[in-house]
């Protein structure tokens, strides 16, 4: 692929956006390439994604301007449609999906970082939405999840004034999972990868299928949902082991998802 670097390693896989010398903005091939890839990792085995930027000024500096200036509305409407394709595969995916956010998350590279499950970031990142200074919107999902993560008032406050949130600021309103130094970035986005990996995958995907359907529901109808979901952990193998090795005082087996 022209724009993607994708390797897996012990179950956990590194997806690199590289067109460092664009700031990795997406554009049109990038897009085709990402729908490509993440339907098949949906298929895959794989336990844990990271997803990050390549370079160390952006993790995406949003949407490529120069392709999109000159659309008349149907095509920015087709645009917008594959974008948030994209972000709905993301977010899909049955594995958790870690976003490493180095420098810039800007425009289509925040709803980016907002469609995975957790953001761990540079204390050099940098979020906006700074698209209705373009004069359009966000139209890859960004404000329907920036209100889902920090709230309708400081979304739209956001969203209105384009303003940037520097890391700090980020993990406190939410937005941030986590800030760690630039330098060690990969490495505790792959030493949490790791962390996930190691637990029982099918309890890992449950969790976060149960979570992701919650939202929206009310609390009776999200409980019975859990409760189907726990009681297809009982059909794997993996909780046997789990609770074996609890009761026996030992360190389960590797699970093997099954």
């Amino acid at each position: 692929m022209q724009y993607l670097e994708y390797t897996v390693e012990n179950a956990v896989g590194t997806l690199t956006i590289n067109r460092p010398q664009a700031l990795n903005a997406l554009n049109s091939e990038m897009v085709a390439e990402l729908t490509t890839l993440l339907k098949e990792i949906a298929g895959s085995n794989l336990r844990c994604l990271i997803l990050t930027g390549a370079g160390e000024k952006a993790f995406v500096a949003g949407a490529d301007i120069g392709e999109m200036k000159d659309f008349n509305p149907s095509e920015a409407e087709a645009f917008s449609a594959e974008g948030n394709l994209v972000m709905e595969l993301l977010e899909g995916l049955p594995m958790p999906v870690i976003a490493a956010v180095n420098g810039f998350a800007l425009g289509g590279g925040c709803e980016l970082a907002l469609s995975c499950d957790i953001r761990i970031c540079a204390d050099n990142a940098v979020f906006a939405l700074p698209e209705v200074g373009l004069g359009i919107l966000p139209g890859y999902g960004g404000v329907q999840r920036l209100v889902r993560t920090v709230g309708l008032a400081r979304a739209k406050e956001l969203a209105y004034t384009t303003r940037k949130v520097k890391a700090e600021e980020a993990l406190a309103i939410g937005l941030a999972n986590q800030v760690v130094p630039a330098a060690s970035l990969m490495e505790k986005a792959l030493e949490m990868a790791q962390k996930i990996a190691a637990n029982a995958p099918f309890g890992v995907r449950a969790v976060k299928q149960v979570a992701d359907a919650s939202v929206g529901l009310p609390l009776n109808k999200a409980t019975r949902l859990e409760t189907k979901v726990f009681g297809q952990c009982f059909a794997t193998q993996d909780q046997k082991e789990g609770m074996a090795a609890f009761l026996e005082k030992r360190k389960p087996a590797p699970y093997t998802g099954k």
